[in-house]
């Protein structure tokens, strides 16, 4: 039985089948439900008109109606409704929200990302996230009443319950401030997970993980943090702390759990530190900002500078040492690099493809850099959100309008 017809009941299981097919399918007949099924036409058609019955469903205008069709007896054509309520992914990193309002048929109604201040306290920060929610509903146009389902993506392990344990510097609890709890009320359904591991959702569901079973993608701009994926399952812990970067403290040749923007602005100065590059050359003179921008070091790389390139190819061996270490605890077949800085990083992951055979013994997982950019948790955030929507709170919806029918 499918968890959507589990959630309307075992007298209902045929009703579940339908709505469950009826996610993916688009515009459907009851001939495709048959086909996709073990359901009897007439059972099928029975579902069927009760979850119109309910407006779960919504029948369209038949092929001869819309012009398309010209002889015999047009079939009935069914759509999932697209009125049911709206989805909420939120990207709640260290420095910015990014939230986005969607509809059950993956139409995007709301989507603004703004920066914050990543000092602010805990309790400033939830009102922060909760005054971004509240806005990008009004400009939805929809209230809260209309939410089925939420997911938040932070920059800390969560555990099943949405919570993330403490940090010997409160980090991980300025980053998710009670969100699980706050949240409680806003939806049937609330989900509170690790940013990286919906960056694995994101990659595995549109990204450059499609069709793999054993993957991580890799946060790696401002910190270092990995989705895993093995045999197709996203990997949790009791924590949430799978994937959690704290273990490159201790790995020789990376040093730190802070990612690849760090790392550039290092090598840039240690490089002009050393006299290999000229403080006075285009890259040399980035070391006097108060933080070295990677994009300007990236792009340089992929122009043929060659102090940015040298920079590049250093770094590049860092990440040869993480993806090393990734592929021995993991044994995935791809890393990919996620995040905005996934948008420039061609030159380091050149760098890195080149040495990360010689730092594991099992055969090196491919490096690939993301095509999601910097939305990828938003989009990893929306697609949990909608699976909630799936397994929990429309199966509640159509029990009660069926209820309410019968």
């Amino acid at each position: 039985m499918t968890e959507v017809s589990a959630g309307l009941g075992t007298g209902r299981a045929s009703v579940g089948a339908v709505l469950d097919f009826a996610w993916a399918a688009g515009e459907f007949t009851a001939t495709d439900v048959m086909a996709s099924t073990s359901l009897t036409r007439s059972t099928a058609i029975d579902a069927i008109d009760t979850l119109v019955s309910a407006a779960v469903l919504r029948e369209l205008p038949n092929a001869r109606a819309a012009g398309s069709y010209r002889a015999g007896r047009p079939a009935r054509r069914f759509v999932l409704a697209s009125d049911l309520g709206v989805v909420l992914g939120v990207d709640a990193g260290d420095n910015h929200v990014a939230v986005t309002v969607s509809d059950l048929l993956d139409r995007t109604l709301v989507h603004h990302r703004t920066d914050i201040d990543s000092t602010e306290s805990a309790a400033a920060r939830r009102a922060t996230v909760l005054g971004r929610m509240e806005q990008a509903l009004t400009e939805a146009g929809v209230s809260k009443d209309d939410i089925l389902a939420i997911c938040v993506g932070v920059a800390a392990p969560v555990n099943r319950a949405g919570v993330s344990p403490p940090h010997p510097d409160g980090f991980w609890e300025r980053t998710n401030p009670g969100l699980a709890d706050a949240l409680a009320g806003w939806a049937p359904a609330v989900e509170i997970k690790n940013d990286a591991q919906l960056a694995a959702i994101a990659e595995g569901s549109v990204g450059a993980a499609v069709g793999c079973r054993d993957y991580v993608a890799l946060l790696a701009g401002e910190r270092f943090g990995g989705g895993v994926v093995v045999d197709g399952h996203v990997l949790h812990g009791a924590h949430g702390g799978v994937g959690e970067g704290i273990v490159f403290d201790h790995i020789v040749g990376v040093g730190s759990a802070f990612g690849l923007s760090y790392a550039l602005q290092d090598e840039v100065r240690a490089a002009v530190a050393s006299g290999e590059v000229d403080a006075d050359s285009p890259i040399g003179r980035l070391a006097d900002d108060d933080r070295v921008d990677p994009r300007v070091v990236l792009t340089a790389a992929a122009s043929g500078d060659a102090d940015a390139l040298l920079a590049t190819s250093r770094v590049g061996a860092t990440l040869a040492r993480v993806v090393g270490v990734l592929g021995s605890m993991y044994d995935p077949t791809r890393v990919i690099v996620c995040g905005a800085v996934a948008e420039s990083v061609a030159p380091v992951i050149a760098a890195a493809r080149e040495v990360v055979p010689t730092e594991l013994h099992l055969p090196a997982p491919e490096i690939l850099a993301s095509t999601l950019g910097a939305e990828v948790v938003s989009i990893g955030a929306v697609t949990t959100a909608r699976m909630a929507a799936r397994e929990v709170a429309v199966p509640l919806l159509a029990e009660r309008r069926l209820s309410a029918v019968s």
